[in-house]
């Protein structure tokens, strides 16, 4: 990849010349006794994430958030951060501070501006809102005072608005019923929901603005776009937030958008004060634009103003994952679908300048591309590396630029600026540049076939002092979904199975894609669809196998490991083989007949299972491992966040008492405070080391 960072000077603001100090990455801290220990998890958690880019209007600046863990004494959360580079990356420089989180950077359409969302202030009453700042220098000013907080925002193409949406607040009713604790829940009957609000930005206007609310109704608003004329925005809606039963709609619709002035003259007719903004009514003309049976979402309005693009599943709900790109004319009238992508699970980034073709994000085997999708025709172009992760994708309006990170298995993420019509790319940050970074065992690309034919790829990830002809501890991590991916990633970062850890401490870890996995194809995601259990495990021990026949693996040390679906997998593959010195199962599913009734997605397993269990039992039954506990005898860890709505704990309760009853070695770890997977950079670290300290206990040496 192209790395001729530009050393050109040029004219700098004192907010750039008073940062300098911090420029770069100051961010980064070398840890001198972690390169000689090797890695640690400790190690990994410096390596910071990026959060999202945008690049200004005119394609000389680039803004990105970076995520740092916060763990010194009683903390253990991760802090957002803003930091501004120039295209040419001559300058690297943090532009927001402090202990409130900053994040979602957009620029005015002048490039003159920086908006983010922050949420400043303690207790519940301090709510994200969007503050604005001149990009040269000065002090950042609240724009928005919402009474609940912003969730995304957007500048109108002249500038002078800011639409955003948020969930209704709570009525006054409802708020006296928490005051007094009689906040009774009644499941179904309490809908809120959520809509898109305009703001006038006006220099003028010295405090933040009152806003004015176009939407009502019960709509829960997505996604959304302005015109290029900006006096509509066309948006994606569905019917309620309950995930469960939104995951199965989604139709899309336009709404005309008061011009600054007439917000400004409602403000003012409503008789309250500037300084004491509140949400008016000011409601647009709607009109729908695609409704259906389908699942529509990701509105994008193509700049000459003629087309909308937007994500389908088609015809009807996919909850397998289907996600297909349609353009409809924007005045109205018959939609069509693009030619399909290698995936089919497309992600709109945005138009061209000439809005002849779309760029987007996909998953492509083990790496994620960019890729130019025509308007018309069948040439698809992939724009970013052949190799590796490409993200966090902005597009530049009045340039024919883009950015976005990268990252590759042995290479943390950077920052790219790349011409639309080019290959080439011009690295801007070094970000990890202070770290120093122990060798690393090398990751391959493995392929090979399953019992019935199926063809599986997997990468491989070597133990660092790995020697030919030696064997070594072999553990089989499996991802969740089903319908996940390991992909190219960095393999040093921080994340719940922090690779690096395992292979430096002797073991090789085998990441397979089985059939369900995304990244090659509608076909192939959907195989799992009836079939829990069943192929995929065998696509996963073929690959475990492969690996043992290399003389990489040992055969008298294997080792089974994964999250949600991972876990379930875990769970059920203990039931049916023996192999495995020891497992560790986070958050994993074991009884799919409880997991169907008590999921906040309950359709999706019912849609892999075919129908409801007193349908279907046999199918249910055959798949979990709770039905063929009897069966185990290998030592399982057992993992899961206390508050988890997507795989309830009760899944890994039932299988961890019934190990016990049985008398089969186990443990169970409960994270407080925790979702779907760890959230805090202490239970984050924690979880590699739990699992290691497991499987020490059960390697032979």
């Amino acid at each position: 990849m192209k790395n001729n960072i530009s050393k050109t000077v040029f004219r700098i603001s004192a907010i750039f010349a008073l940062a300098i100090a911090f420029s770069g990455n100051a961010f980064s801290q070398s840890n001198s006794d972690d390169s000689m220990i090797g890695w640690t998890p400790e190690l990994s958690m410096q390596f910071r994430r990026i959060q999202g880019t945008a690049i200004s209007p005119d394609g000389e600046y680039i803004a990105y958030v970076v995520n740092t863990p916060l763990m010194e004494g009683s903390d253990s959360e991760f802090q957002t951060h803003i930091w501004i580079a120039t295209a040419d990356g001559s300058r690297n420089t943090q532009y927001t501070r402090g202990n409130f989180s900053a994040s979602a950077p957009a620029f005015s359409p002048d490039s003159e501006h920086l908006s983010f969302i922050s949420k400043r202030g303690e207790g519940d009453s301090a709510k994200s809102q969007v503050w604005v700042m001149p990009l040269f220098g000065g002090e950042a000013r609240q724009l928005t005072d919402a009474e609940n907080n912003v969730s995304a925002y957007k500048w109108s193409p002249s500038g002078d608005r800011i639409a955003f949406f948020m969930q209704d607040p709570f009525s006054e009713e409802r708020e006296r019923e928490i005051e007094e604790k009689r906040d009774v829940i009644l499941v179904d009957q309490q809908p809120r929901f959520s809509h898109l609000h305009v703001v006038p930005m006006s220099d003028r206007i010295s405090k933040s603005s009152k806003s004015v609310q176009i939407t009502a109704g019960e709509l829960v608003v997505g996604d959304f776009s302005w015109s290029p004329d900006g006096e509509e925005i066309v948006f994606s809606h569905k019917p309620t937030a309950d995930l469960n039963v939104a995951n199965q709609h989604g139709d899309i619709s336009i709404v005309t958008v008061p011009s600054s002035s007439s917000i400004i003259e409602a403000s003012a007719n409503d008789g309250t004060d500037i300084e004491e903004p509140k949400e008016l009514l000011h409601l647009g003309q709607v009109r729908s634009l695609v409704a259906g049976n389908g699942v529509e979402s990701s509105p994008f309005w193509s700049p000459d103003g003629n087309w909308i693009a937007y994500t389908s599943s088609g015809s009807e709900p996919n909850l397998i994952s289907l996600n297909d790109v349609y353009v409809i004319p924007s005045s109205g009238g018959d939609n069509r679908m693009l030619v399909e992508t290698p995936n089919r699970s497309a992600n709109i980034a945005g138009w061209s300048k000439d809005s002849d073709e779309l760029f987007l994000t996909e998953t492509i085997g083990t790496g994620r591309a960019i890729i130019g999708l025509p308007l018309r025709g069948d040439n698809i172009r992939t724009i970013s590396p052949n190799s590796g992760v490409a993200g966090n994708l902005s597009l530049a309006r009045d340039s024919d630029r883009f950015t976005y990170t990268w990252e590759s298995t042995d290479k943390p993420w950077d920052i790219f600026v790349q011409g639309t019509n080019s290959k080439d790319a011009n690295q801007i940050t070094n970000i990890h540049a202070e770290i120093e970074i122990p060798a690393m065992g090398k990751t391959e690309l493995l392929n090979w076939t399953a019992p019935d034919g199926k063809e599986i790829e997997g990468l491989l990830t070597y133990p660092i002092d790995y020697q030919e002809g030696l064997s070594y501890p072999i553990i089989l991590n499996v991802h969740g979904g089903p319908s996940g991916v390991y992909t190219e990633r960095f393999t040093g970062g921080p994340d719940i199975y922090m690779a690096q850890y395992f292979v430096q401490n002797g073991y090789a870890i085998l990441r397979p894609n089985p059939r369900g996995s995304t990244g090659y194809g509608y076909e192939f995601r959907e195989a799992t669809a009836l079939d829990w259990g069943q192929g995929d495990l065998q696509d996963l021990l073929a690959g475990l196998d492969l690996v043992i026949e290399m003389g990489i693996g040992d055969p008298d040390n294997q080792f089974l490991m994964g999250w949600s679906y991972g876990g379930y997998i875990t769970s059920y593959a203990v039931t049916q083989t023996e192999r495995f010195n020891a497992a560790s199962m986070g958050a994993g599913l074991s009884n799919l007949v409880s997991m169907s009734t008590t999921t906040d997605i309950r359709d999706y397993l019912i849609e892999h299972m075919g129908d409801f269990f007193w349908e279907n039992l046999e199918i249910y039954q055959r798949s979990s491992a709770i039905n063929h506990i009897q069966d185990v005898v290998t030592p399982t860890q057992v993992i899961h966040g206390q508050e988890d709505l997507r795989v309830p704990i009760g899944q890994s309760q039932e299988f961890y008492n019934s190990l016990k009853w049985l008398e089969v070695d186990t443990e169970m770890i409960i994270y407080p405070r925790t979702p779907h997977g760890p959230r805090e950079p202490k239970f984050m670290m924690d979880v590699s080391q739990r699992i290691m300290t497991w499987f020490e206990k059960y390697r032979v040496n």
